[in-house]
Order: C-alpha cells, then structure tokens, then sequence
C-alpha cells in the first residue's frame, strides 16, 4: 500500500480547519491501496488554529502537525513536503487549501490520475467542467484568467491551463529532484516554479476540473499585485 500525505500550509484558519480534516477523513478512508495522511503545515497562527488540529489528532492517527516559522507559502510547501517525505516516507504529496476552496470530494479522482501514470496532478478551473466563483468581481476575474494566459504564453506550453492551481497531487520523485531549484520561493509565485520546473524535468502532468470556492470564513492571504509582480519577473 502506497502511502499519500495532503500537505495543508495553515495561518489563522480557525474558521475552516475542522471542516477540512473532517471532509478529508471521511473521503480517504473508502480509497483502496492508498495508506493517506495529513500533515498541517501550521505557521504560528495568532487563533485557535494550532489547538483544533491538536484536538483532532487524538480522532485521526493519521493527522499530523508540523509547526513553523510564518515565512509565506512557499517555504510552508517547501518544509511540509521535505517532512512527509524524509519522516513519513510518502510516495504521493497534495497541495490543498485549508480555506474549503477545494472539495475533499474531488481527491478520488487525483489518486486515479495518479494511478493511470500521471506524475503532477492539477487542478484546474480552465477546462471544461472547471469554474471559478460566478460572484467574482472584474479584477478578480482578469488577475486569475489573464495572469494564466500570460504565463501559458511566456512559457509557451499552452496544454496547462491553469499554473497558478494550489489543489495538485505530486509525486514525490518530482519534489526531490526540483526542490533545492523552488526552496527560495516565498509566496505564491511558488506555484508557477514549482510546474515549470517539473515540466523541465519531463514529467507527465495531467489536468482535472475543479470548481474553485470562495473561503466561507476567515480572509484570504494572497497579496494579487506582489504576486503578479513576482509571476512576471519570474
């Protein structure tokens, strides 16, 4: 049985952490073959967040928590990956948002990517049956659309349609050879070297639609005009 570790990078989501875990849970414990776990990845967060997972570890042996300084998402991704695989020796790693913009739901069909021979799983809101918020303001709309279209043709690789995804299933080969080139990425902008780089080392990446939801509690930490800045400059 391989074993799979959703990485989930934490700061101040009180709100939304339990219902995450939860739906993880529940999701996981039907999938055959895989052995899952779940890392939060937690920075040192100013609520509760810290003692919900805390809680919940004495339900779920398979929670697990690492805690670290506040130093942006990327370097949360960077630790969390290098603790599940040197610690928990996981064979398949998640990236996914603890705010329930991503469905639990979806992971049976990350796992069957992964399973039909695919390295790098995204998830993507620009293919057919993926979607974005409908109530999404224009500003919104054309940071996340047109920032993928600008990247899809400055890296001229047009078959990935969303580069900017935070829900993906990575195999863990492909962390290991291109960690030491995306460890210096601080924030969102991770994600982007993160694809770019594993596609330079031919990896076979395989897309699945998503419907991406707004965070029901709590507020988002993305910085839109810092993290266009650092896309284009990258």
């Amino acid at each position: 049985m391989k074993k799979a570790v959703i990485v989930l990078p934490t700061y101040n989501e009180a709100g939304n952490i339990e219902k995450v875990i939860e739906g993880i849970m529940e999701v996981t414990a039907k999938l055959e073959h895989w052995d899952v776990h779940t890392l939060v990845v937690e920075s040192t967060s100013t609520d509760d967040t810290d003692e919900i997972v805390t809680r919940l570890q004495k339900k779920h042996p398979r929670l697990h928590i690492l805690r670290t300084p506040k130093e942006g998402l990327g370097k949360a991704y960077v630790r969390g990956f290098k603790y599940a695989i040197e610690e928990l020796k996981a064979y398949l790693l998640f990236e996914m948002d603890a705010d329930l913009s991503h469905d639990p739901k979806k992971l049976p069909e990350f796992f069957q990517k992964i399973e039909h021979g695919a390295d790098f799983v995204i998830g993507s809101r620009y293919i057919k049956g993926g979607s974005i918020p409908a109530d999404w303001g224009l500003h919104r709309k054309i940071y996340s659309g047109l920032g993928n279209t600008i990247i899809r043709f400055g890296f001229m690789n047009l078959k990935v349609t969303d580069w900017t995804s935070g829900f993906r299933a990575i195999k863990s080969w492909v962390i290991e050879d291109v960690i030491k080139k995306i460890d210096t990425f601080t924030g969102y902008v991770f994600q982007v070297a993160l694809l770019d780089n594993a596609i330079k080392k031919g990896v076979h990446v395989a897309e699945l639609p998503i419907q991406f939801e707004d965070r029901r509690e709590g507020h988002s930490k993305i910085n839109s005009f810092e993290y266009i800045v650092q896309t284009l400059l990258y």
